[in-house]
């Protein structure tokens, strides 16, 4: 009883968050005691430029190696390919990408894990585009032994309420929201917000949302609650919102982002904030709303061109990490010298990438990845 109200105690917090982001560092901190690990972060990656951005952290690594990550060894890090091919929500650890006595051998581990006395660092993607990803991660040093069966459970209870929580906040995109405010603040943002109570009620919507209303293109007003113009939509829209009058618990992690469909075929999505937990009781007490609404226009989430290419070629990350530094930089010597690995560690990929690419020569590779990038190129 003890762990399970902890847990939920834990997921209150998490979405307490989104309406005061000053809060995510604790909240990660008890995220990382919850999984087990020494430190915490929300971060995003872009594989095409490398670069890595930290939005929330908690713990464990130390400033001087923060600085040695961005200026040397973000390239040398094997898990910079890795969200790639990683499904949303779906844990994945170093063990995932490459095997742990070939991971021990890289420069990666040996001049910037080691020292810190990091072992492992399991993530989960939270969001994709096409060319990067934003995650959340823990890392473990060798008190917390590698990421197992139990901390990946954890990691699967626990990220789609962060997940959840990090889409509702970019759709707020506020730094605080005081409950004597709460509406009055919420009317500047750019997505369709409805304040809704426990009969599904419209009890506030803020510009965005009226216009959303007026259109009746993705969803109106029925009896003075809001409707999903498809039923189907309507159904799953409508469950949702009742279940979250039952606070964070009953809310669970079902329907963290709901598609909706627009009379013209747009897309649309929703997300759903339970308002009868938490300190979010105070910002929904005034407007006797059980629920936030928020609902937006969805963006092509198209797969990018190395996603494509591993999973036309059923590529590993550790393949796919050498067959795109063959086309950034060239020949096996550099190629080991860029990933921090040993040639003939490069050799041996090299030959499984020319057996499940039917290719013979690393220009053709260099080619395959073009005609994947640019659909001119034949």
């Amino acid at each position: 009883m003890q762990k399970a109200e902890r847990f939920l105690a834990l997921v209150g917090d998490i979405y307490d968050a989104t309406l005061d982001p000053a809060l995510w560092t604790d909240v990660l901190c008890d995220v990382r005691d919850f999984v087990g690990g020494s430190a915490a972060a929300v971060f995003s990656k872009d594989a095409s430029t490398k670069s890595l951005n930290v939005y929330y952290h908690c713990g464990g690594v130390d400033p001087h190696y923060q600085q040695l990550y961005f200026d040397q060894y973000a390239k040398l890090d094997p898990s910079t390919t890795a969200h790639v091919l990683a499904e949303v929500e779906r844990p994945i650890s170093t063990v995932d990408i490459m095997a742990i006595d070939e991971f021990a051998k890289t420069r990666f581990f040996q001049e910037w894990g080691r020292p810190q006395g990091l072992i492992d660092f399991g993530a989960a993607v939270l969001d994709k585009s096409a060319t990067g990803a934003a995650m959340f991660g823990i890392f473990r040093q060798g008190r917390h032994g590698y990421f197992d069966d139990e901390a990946r459970c954890r990691m699967r209870q626990i990220v789609p309420h962060i997940r959840r929580a990090m889409l509702i906040g970019r759709a707020i995109d506020l730094k605080t929201a005081e409950a004597s405010a709460f509406a009055d603040t919420l009317d500047g943002i750019s997505a369709g917000m409805f304040l809704v109570d426990a009969d599904r009620r419209i009890v506030h919507a803020n510009a965005s949302g009226q216009a959303l209303l007026d259109e009746r293109c993705v969803l109106r007003a029925g009896g003075g609650r809001v409707v999903a113009i498809a039923a189907d939509d309507d159904h799953e829209l409508n469950q949702s919102l009742a279940t979250a009058g039952g606070g964070d618990a009953a809310v669970g992690v079902k329907g963290v982002a709901l598609p909706l469909t627009a009379r013209d075929g747009d897309r649309y999505v929703a997300h759903v904030l339970p308002l009868t937990s938490g300190e979010r009781r105070r910002a929904g007490a005034g407007y006797a709303a059980t629920a936030a609404l928020f609902v937006c226009k969805a963006t092509l989430q198209a797969p990018s061109p190395p996603e494509t290419i591993a999973r036309h070629y059923k590529l590993t990350p550790t393949e796919l990490r050498v067959l795109m530094a063959i086309v950034e930089v060239g020949g096996v010597p550099e190629v080991a010298e860029l990933l921090g690995i040993s040639q003939g560690t490069v050799k041996t990929h090299l030959h499984r990438l020319f057996a499940k690419t039917g290719t013979a020569r690393q220009a053709e590779l260099v080619k395959l990845v073009a005609g994947f990038s640019n659909p001119l190129v034949n």
